[in-house]
Protein backbone atom coordinates (compact mmCIF):
# COMPACT_ATOMS: atom_id res chain seq x y z
CA UNK A 1 0.00 0.00 0.00
CA UNK A 2 1.33 3.58 -1.13
CA UNK A 3 2.47 5.46 1.93
CA UNK A 4 3.50 8.62 0.18
CA UNK A 5 3.36 9.80 -3.31
CA UNK A 6 5.99 11.65 -4.97
CA UNK A 7 4.74 14.48 -6.96
CA UNK A 8 2.70 15.54 -3.66
CA UNK A 9 6.44 15.32 -1.41
CA UNK A 10 7.66 18.07 -3.90
CA UNK A 11 5.21 20.55 -2.91
CA UNK A 12 5.26 19.51 0.62
CA UNK A 13 9.28 20.57 0.07
CA UNK A 14 8.07 23.78 -1.60
CA UNK A 15 5.41 24.70 0.99
CA UNK A 16 7.69 24.18 3.79
CA UNK A 17 10.93 26.53 2.42
CA UNK A 18 8.22 28.87 1.72
CA UNK A 19 6.95 28.68 5.42
CA UNK A 20 10.71 28.61 7.05
CA UNK A 21 12.34 31.43 4.33
CA UNK A 22 9.49 33.89 3.20
CA UNK A 23 7.48 33.64 6.50
CA UNK A 24 9.99 33.20 8.97
CA UNK A 25 8.11 29.91 10.95
CA UNK A 26 9.82 27.99 13.27
CA UNK A 27 10.68 24.35 12.75
CA UNK A 28 7.87 23.53 15.55
CA UNK A 29 5.69 25.08 13.94
CA UNK A 30 5.82 23.61 10.48
CA UNK A 31 6.05 20.15 12.16
CA UNK A 32 2.45 21.06 13.07
CA UNK A 33 1.85 21.78 9.53
CA UNK A 34 3.59 18.85 8.14
CA UNK A 35 1.54 16.46 10.91
CA UNK A 36 -2.29 17.90 9.93
CA UNK A 37 -0.57 17.49 6.16
CA UNK A 38 0.41 13.97 6.62
CA UNK A 39 -3.16 13.14 8.40
CA UNK A 40 -5.37 14.41 4.96
CA UNK A 41 -2.74 12.39 3.11
CA UNK A 42 -3.45 9.27 4.99
CA UNK A 43 -6.89 10.02 4.65
CA UNK A 44 -7.02 10.51 0.89
CA UNK A 45 -4.58 7.44 0.30
CA UNK A 46 -2.46 9.20 -0.83
CA UNK A 47 -3.87 11.08 -3.62
CA UNK A 48 -2.08 13.47 -5.59
CA UNK A 49 -3.15 16.93 -4.53
CA UNK A 50 -4.16 17.80 -7.99
CA UNK A 51 -6.80 15.40 -7.73
CA UNK A 52 -8.32 17.49 -4.76
CA UNK A 53 -12.00 17.98 -4.54
CA UNK A 54 -13.96 19.87 -1.92
CA UNK A 55 -15.97 16.60 -1.38
CA UNK A 56 -12.75 15.64 0.17
CA UNK A 57 -12.30 18.37 2.53
CA UNK A 58 -15.91 17.72 3.57
CA UNK A 59 -15.51 14.05 4.11
CA UNK A 60 -12.06 14.63 5.96
CA UNK A 61 -13.75 17.09 8.48
CA UNK A 62 -16.57 14.67 9.36
CA UNK A 63 -14.02 12.03 9.87
CA UNK A 64 -11.57 14.22 11.86
CA UNK A 65 -14.35 14.86 14.17
CA UNK A 66 -14.93 11.32 14.82
CA UNK A 67 -11.27 10.65 15.64
CA UNK A 68 -9.36 10.00 19.03
CA UNK A 69 -6.52 11.22 20.52
CA UNK A 70 -3.70 8.74 20.38
CA UNK A 71 -2.51 9.29 23.98
CA UNK A 72 -6.09 10.96 25.77
CA UNK A 73 -8.18 8.04 23.78
CA UNK A 74 -10.70 10.91 23.85
CA UNK A 75 -12.28 12.18 20.90
CA UNK A 76 -10.27 15.35 19.58
CA UNK A 77 -10.52 19.12 21.08
CA UNK A 78 -12.35 21.13 18.81
CA UNK A 79 -8.89 23.89 19.36
CA UNK A 80 -7.02 20.69 17.84
CA UNK A 81 -9.24 20.33 15.24
CA UNK A 82 -9.60 23.98 14.36
CA UNK A 83 -5.41 23.81 13.93
CA UNK A 84 -5.42 21.14 11.88
CA UNK A 85 -8.43 22.07 9.14
CA UNK A 86 -6.55 26.09 9.29
CA UNK A 87 -3.56 24.20 8.50
CA UNK A 88 -4.68 22.36 5.56
CA UNK A 89 -6.77 25.62 4.30
CA UNK A 90 -3.58 28.05 4.09
CA UNK A 91 -1.89 24.74 2.23
CA UNK A 92 -4.40 24.41 -0.40
CA UNK A 93 -4.79 28.23 -0.91
CA UNK A 94 -0.99 28.39 -1.50
CA UNK A 95 -1.52 25.57 -3.62
CA UNK A 96 -3.99 27.13 -5.54
CA UNK A 97 -1.63 29.95 -6.91
CA UNK A 98 1.28 27.34 -7.77
CA UNK A 99 2.17 26.39 -11.75
CA UNK A 100 -0.07 23.25 -12.79
CA UNK A 101 -2.58 23.99 -9.75
CA UNK A 102 -4.22 27.23 -11.13
CA UNK A 103 -6.74 25.53 -13.12
CA UNK A 104 -7.61 22.73 -10.68
CA UNK A 105 -7.94 24.16 -7.56
CA UNK A 106 -9.41 27.42 -6.48
CA UNK A 107 -9.30 29.40 -3.53
CA UNK A 108 -12.36 29.28 -2.80
CA UNK A 109 -11.88 25.72 -2.56
CA UNK A 110 -9.60 26.12 0.48
CA UNK A 111 -12.69 27.19 2.23
CA UNK A 112 -14.39 24.03 2.70
CA UNK A 113 -11.66 22.84 5.36
CA UNK A 114 -13.65 25.90 7.84
CA UNK A 115 -14.86 24.46 10.59
CA UNK A 116 -18.30 26.07 11.72
CA UNK A 117 -18.99 29.10 12.97
CA UNK A 118 -20.18 27.51 16.63
CA UNK A 119 -16.91 24.60 16.42
CA UNK A 120 -14.70 27.99 15.84
CA UNK A 121 -16.26 29.60 18.57
CA UNK A 122 -15.33 26.94 20.80
CA UNK A 123 -11.95 26.26 19.81
CA UNK A 124 -10.65 29.84 19.85
CA UNK A 125 -12.52 30.79 23.16
CA UNK A 126 -10.11 31.62 26.05
CA UNK A 127 -9.55 29.45 29.22
CA UNK A 128 -8.12 30.69 32.50
CA UNK A 129 -4.70 30.48 32.73
CA UNK A 130 -3.38 28.05 35.73
CA UNK A 131 -0.69 30.33 37.72
CA UNK A 132 1.17 29.27 40.40
CA UNK A 133 1.52 32.45 43.35
CA UNK A 134 4.48 33.23 44.67
CA UNK A 135 4.23 31.31 47.77
CA UNK A 136 3.90 28.04 46.10
CA UNK A 137 6.73 28.71 44.07
CA UNK A 138 9.21 29.94 46.99
CA UNK A 139 7.32 26.50 48.52
CA UNK A 140 8.56 24.38 45.94
CA UNK A 141 11.91 26.39 46.16
CA UNK A 142 13.11 25.80 49.80
CA UNK A 143 11.69 22.06 49.63
CA UNK A 144 13.96 21.21 47.08
CA UNK A 145 17.16 19.10 47.96
CA UNK A 146 20.56 20.95 47.63
CA UNK A 147 23.21 17.78 48.40
CA UNK A 148 24.40 17.04 44.88
CA UNK A 149 25.76 19.45 42.33
CA UNK A 150 22.60 18.30 40.26
CA UNK A 151 20.22 19.15 42.96
CA UNK A 152 22.02 22.30 43.44
CA UNK A 153 21.72 23.40 39.93
CA UNK A 154 18.01 22.37 39.66
CA UNK A 155 17.09 24.14 43.36
CA UNK A 156 18.61 27.44 41.29
CA UNK A 157 17.10 26.89 37.97
CA UNK A 158 13.66 27.86 39.13
CA UNK A 159 15.36 30.06 41.71
CA UNK A 160 16.51 31.70 38.81
CA UNK A 161 13.40 31.84 36.64
CA UNK A 162 11.31 33.86 39.17
CA UNK A 163 13.82 35.90 39.71
CA UNK A 164 14.15 36.91 36.26
CA UNK A 165 10.95 35.75 34.51
CA UNK A 166 13.49 34.72 31.58
CA UNK A 167 11.51 32.01 29.10
CA UNK A 168 13.18 28.33 29.45
CA UNK A 169 14.39 28.75 25.54
CA UNK A 170 17.20 31.79 26.96
CA UNK A 171 17.67 29.82 30.47
CA UNK A 172 19.24 27.07 28.75
CA UNK A 173 21.51 29.04 26.79
CA UNK A 174 22.77 31.86 28.78
CA UNK A 175 26.49 32.09 30.21
CA UNK A 176 28.19 32.83 33.38
CA UNK A 177 29.02 36.49 31.49
CA UNK A 178 25.26 37.34 30.94
CA UNK A 179 24.71 37.30 34.73
CA UNK A 180 26.16 40.70 37.02
CA UNK A 181 25.31 39.33 40.80
CA UNK A 182 26.80 42.77 41.75
CA UNK A 183 24.12 45.03 39.56
CA UNK A 184 21.35 42.13 40.06
CA UNK A 185 21.01 41.63 36.70
CA UNK A 186 20.74 39.30 33.68
CA UNK A 187 21.87 40.46 30.07
CA UNK A 188 19.14 38.82 27.13
CA UNK A 189 21.72 39.03 24.47
CA UNK A 190 20.05 37.57 21.40
CA UNK A 191 23.91 37.40 19.94
CA UNK A 192 24.34 34.44 22.43
CA UNK A 193 21.16 33.52 24.19
CA UNK A 194 17.81 32.37 22.61
CA UNK A 195 15.50 35.06 23.28
CA UNK A 196 12.39 35.36 21.41
CA UNK A 197 11.91 36.93 18.24
CA UNK A 198 16.01 37.43 19.29
CA UNK A 199 15.83 40.72 21.01
CA UNK A 200 18.12 41.93 23.39
CA UNK A 201 17.59 43.49 26.84
CA UNK A 202 18.31 43.75 30.41
CA UNK A 203 16.13 42.11 33.32
CA UNK A 204 17.19 43.38 36.91
CA UNK A 205 15.81 40.47 39.07
CA UNK A 206 12.51 40.75 40.33
CA UNK A 207 11.72 41.89 43.78
CA UNK A 208 10.37 38.45 44.61
CA UNK A 209 12.30 38.02 48.03
CA UNK A 210 16.02 38.24 49.26
CA UNK A 211 16.00 34.66 49.89
CA UNK A 212 15.00 33.55 45.94
CA UNK A 213 18.03 35.63 44.85
CA UNK A 214 20.85 34.30 47.32
CA UNK A 215 19.55 30.63 45.88
CA UNK A 216 20.69 32.06 42.60
CA UNK A 217 23.37 33.71 44.02
CA UNK A 218 25.13 30.88 45.77
CA UNK A 219 24.92 29.06 42.60
CA UNK A 220 26.88 31.32 40.94
CA UNK A 221 29.40 31.43 43.38
CA UNK A 222 30.03 27.59 43.50
CA UNK A 223 30.16 27.24 39.52
CA UNK A 224 33.14 30.22 40.02
CA UNK A 225 34.99 29.63 43.49
CA UNK A 226 34.55 25.88 43.63
CA UNK A 227 34.21 24.62 39.84
CA UNK A 228 36.56 27.43 38.83
CA UNK A 229 33.97 28.10 35.81
CA UNK A 230 35.28 31.21 33.29
CA UNK A 231 32.37 33.58 31.49
CA UNK A 232 32.15 31.36 28.71
CA UNK A 233 30.52 28.40 30.46
CA UNK A 234 26.71 27.97 31.08
CA UNK A 235 24.96 29.44 33.82
CA UNK A 236 23.13 26.23 33.64
CA UNK A 237 24.88 23.22 32.48
CA UNK A 238 23.48 20.10 30.92
CA UNK A 239 23.56 16.91 33.32
CA UNK A 240 26.76 14.52 32.61
CA UNK A 241 26.07 11.00 31.27
CA UNK A 242 28.61 8.34 31.74
CA UNK A 243 29.50 4.99 31.89
CA UNK A 244 29.71 3.83 35.37
CA UNK A 245 31.09 1.05 37.80
CA UNK A 246 28.27 -1.32 37.23
CA UNK A 247 28.82 -0.58 32.98
CA UNK A 248 25.62 1.79 33.25
CA UNK A 249 24.99 4.92 32.33
CA UNK A 250 24.36 6.91 35.07
CA UNK A 251 24.86 10.92 36.40
CA UNK A 252 28.31 11.41 37.37
CA UNK A 253 28.01 15.44 37.61
CA UNK A 254 27.87 18.72 35.17
CA UNK A 255 28.82 18.52 31.69
CA UNK A 256 30.02 21.92 31.33
CA UNK A 257 27.68 22.16 28.42
CA UNK A 258 24.56 23.75 27.27
CA UNK A 259 21.04 22.15 27.12
CA UNK A 260 20.37 21.58 23.55
CA UNK A 261 16.73 22.61 23.91
CA UNK A 262 14.25 23.56 27.00
CA UNK A 263 13.19 20.11 27.60
CA UNK A 264 15.48 19.46 30.41
CA UNK A 265 14.12 22.29 31.91
CA UNK A 266 10.56 21.71 31.71
CA UNK A 267 11.90 18.16 33.15
CA UNK A 268 12.95 20.20 36.76
CA UNK A 269 9.67 21.60 36.96
CA UNK A 270 7.58 18.90 36.82
CA UNK A 271 9.55 17.27 39.23
CA UNK A 272 9.80 19.81 41.73
CA UNK A 273 6.10 20.68 42.03
CA UNK A 274 5.28 16.92 42.23
CA UNK A 275 8.03 17.01 45.35
CA UNK A 276 5.63 18.93 47.24
CA UNK A 277 2.22 17.79 45.67
CA UNK A 278 1.26 20.52 43.54
CA UNK A 279 0.07 20.37 39.63
CA UNK A 280 3.10 20.89 37.33
CA UNK A 281 3.45 24.39 36.19
CA UNK A 282 5.75 24.86 33.16
CA UNK A 283 8.41 27.75 33.27
CA UNK A 284 6.08 29.99 31.07
CA UNK A 285 3.57 30.27 33.57
CA UNK A 286 6.14 31.36 36.25
CA UNK A 287 5.91 35.27 33.89
CA UNK A 288 2.29 35.58 34.13
CA UNK A 289 3.26 35.26 37.84
CA UNK A 290 5.50 38.07 37.84
CA UNK A 291 2.53 39.93 35.43
CA UNK A 292 0.36 39.68 38.42
CA UNK A 293 2.79 41.04 41.06
CA UNK A 294 3.38 43.53 39.13
CA UNK A 295 -0.12 44.63 38.89
CA UNK A 296 0.13 44.31 43.03
CA UNK A 297 3.33 46.59 43.52
CA UNK A 298 3.57 48.88 40.70
CA UNK A 299 1.78 52.60 41.95
CA UNK A 300 1.91 54.24 38.40
CA UNK A 301 2.25 53.95 34.50
CA UNK A 302 6.22 55.07 34.81
CA UNK A 303 6.88 51.66 37.04
CA UNK A 304 4.31 49.55 35.25
CA UNK A 305 6.25 50.45 32.23
CA UNK A 306 9.56 49.58 34.03
CA UNK A 307 8.06 46.32 35.11
CA UNK A 308 6.69 45.52 31.59
CA UNK A 309 10.09 46.20 29.79
CA UNK A 310 11.43 43.81 32.61
CA UNK A 311 9.66 41.14 30.75
CA UNK A 312 11.04 41.87 27.69
CA UNK A 313 7.84 43.20 26.26
CA UNK A 314 7.97 46.51 23.82
CA UNK A 315 4.27 47.43 24.71
CA UNK A 316 2.60 47.44 28.12
CA UNK A 317 -0.38 46.20 26.62
CA UNK A 318 0.76 43.08 25.90
CA UNK A 319 2.05 42.56 29.97
CA UNK A 320 -1.62 43.65 30.81
CA UNK A 321 -3.49 41.77 28.31
CA UNK A 322 -1.68 38.49 27.51
CA UNK A 323 -0.39 37.85 31.23
CA UNK A 324 -2.20 40.00 33.69
CA UNK A 325 -5.73 38.28 33.91
CA UNK A 326 -6.85 37.69 36.85
CA UNK A 327 -7.98 34.12 37.67
CA UNK A 328 -11.70 34.21 39.16
CA UNK A 329 -11.16 34.03 42.59
CA UNK A 330 -9.03 37.18 42.64
CA UNK A 331 -10.96 38.92 40.78
CA UNK A 332 -14.54 38.05 42.95
CA UNK A 333 -12.03 39.28 45.73
CA UNK A 334 -11.38 42.98 44.16
CA UNK A 335 -15.09 43.17 43.26
CA UNK A 336 -16.49 42.28 46.77
CA UNK A 337 -13.88 44.72 48.17
CA UNK A 338 -15.42 47.75 46.49
CA UNK A 339 -18.76 46.81 48.19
Amino acid sequence: MMSYNPANERMKRQYFAYLTDALGHSEQSIDAVAKAIARFEAYTRYKDFKAFHVEQAKAFKRELAEQNGRRSGAPLSKATLYATLTALKRFFWWLAGQPGFKSRISYADAEYFNLSVKDTRVAKASRPARVPTLEQIRHVIHTMPATTEIEHRNRALIAFTILTGARDGAIASFKLRHIDIAQGCVDQDARDVRTKFSKSFVTTFFPVGDDIRRVVEDWVEYLRRDKLWGLDDPLFPATKIAVGSGFRFEVVGLDREHWSNAGPIRKVFKEGFALVGLPYFNPHSFRKTLALLGGELCQNPEQYKAWSQNLGHEHVLTTFTSYGNLDSRRQADIIRSMA
